[in-house]
């Protein structure tokens, strides 16, 4: 098996770690899981799509997130199962590297779209009568393309220097590619990857946790100065749903980042991972689908007509 990755050019998969005797409970389980966020995400992504109302920027902000959790799901869980039900764990050393950066790119993506939502409820709450004239159209594009923009630059440094490694080994030490685990092949001297790798993870973390930190202690400030109580309704609506789903992201990005150092751990890495890319995948639909007055009305409005119409 060592000399695989020279032969055929496939790296082989760690299992995930379950025991055999539940392998078709968990199978279905997350089939069940992948299906059901592939159901609201692109729900969501139509509803918003078809319905003029809706046409304003913190529903087209909403789309980045479906968007992005689709992405990130699809690039892990499908090739999860079908791994689940086969004899070999094998995958091509191209669709590593492929799934390295989309998975990558999914995390950063979080980040980066999360920081611009917390912009966008800065502005609303603390800006209420130039909102209109701050978040045009043009302004949510521009932060969208940046947003997305980021997240390719340095995910794209990241793969970049893990592609210029040699490769000695053939198993990748994960149930999928990331970064830690494709350069861990190379015999190498990977010092300058993991220099990058923490200034990747710095500038990412430190700009989405200092982006939030302001936006949440402005606004906090604005509502405890105005004491106006719909002001203050309006920004825990809008507000505490972001922060949870935000803190819930970072936590599980930093428990995974720090459980690669520890490989004795690996099957509860595996299990975060999973809770890493499905959990916010899941709330980003509860929290801005049924949580948002005018989403949550539109689609209790297409429900009705649907049940009319039969």
């Amino acid at each position: 098996m060592k000399n695989m990755s020279y032969i055929s050019d496939l790296l082989i998969l760690e299992e995930l770690g379950h025991s055999e005797s539940f392998t078709d409970v968990v199978f279905y389980t997350l089939l069940f899981v992948y299906i059901t966020l592939l159901i609201t995400n692109f729900g969501v992504l139509v509803i918003i799509i078809r319905e003029n109302s809706l046409h304003q920027p913190m529903y087209l902000l909403f789309c980045n997130l479906s968007v992005n959790d689709v992405l990130g799901n699809t690039i892990i869980l499908p090739h999860l199962l079908l791994d689940m039900i086969s004899e070999n764990r094998l995958i091509s050393y191209n669709a590593c590297v492929s799934q390295v950066f989309f998975s990558h790119t999914y995390g950063s993506a979080s980040h980066t779209i999360l920081i611009i939502m917390a912009i966008d409820r800065y502005v609303a709450i603390c800006n209420p009568l130039r909102y209109n004239a701050i978040m045009t159209a043009k302004s949510v594009a521009l932060l969208s393309v940046s947003a997305w923009g980021v997240s390719v630059v340095l995910v794209g440094v990241l793969v970049s220097l893990t592609l210029r490694l040699s490769r000695c080994r053939s198993v990748i030490p994960n149930f999928y590619c990331d970064n830690a685990s494709l350069f861990k092949l190379s015999c190498e001297d990977v010092s300058i990857n993991n220099i990058y790798g923490l200034f990747y993870t710095v500038v990412l973390f430190s700009s989405s946790m200092g982006t939030v930190a302001v936006t949440y202690i402005r606004i906090a400030v604005v509502c405890v100065t105005k004491k106006n109580a719909e002001l203050n309704n309006k920004a825990i609506q809008t507000c505490a749903s972001h922060l949870v789903l935000y803190l819930i992201m970072l936590l599980t990005g930093y428990i995974v980042i720090i459980m690669h150092r520890f490989p004795e751990h690996s099957f509860l890495r595996k299990l975060i991972a999973i809770g890493f890319h499905v959990v916010p995948a899941h709330l980003n639909p509860i929290i801005y689908g049924l949580k948002t007055k005018h989403l949550r009305l539109k689609i209790v409005q297409i429900f009705q007509r649907k049940i009319t119409l039969d």
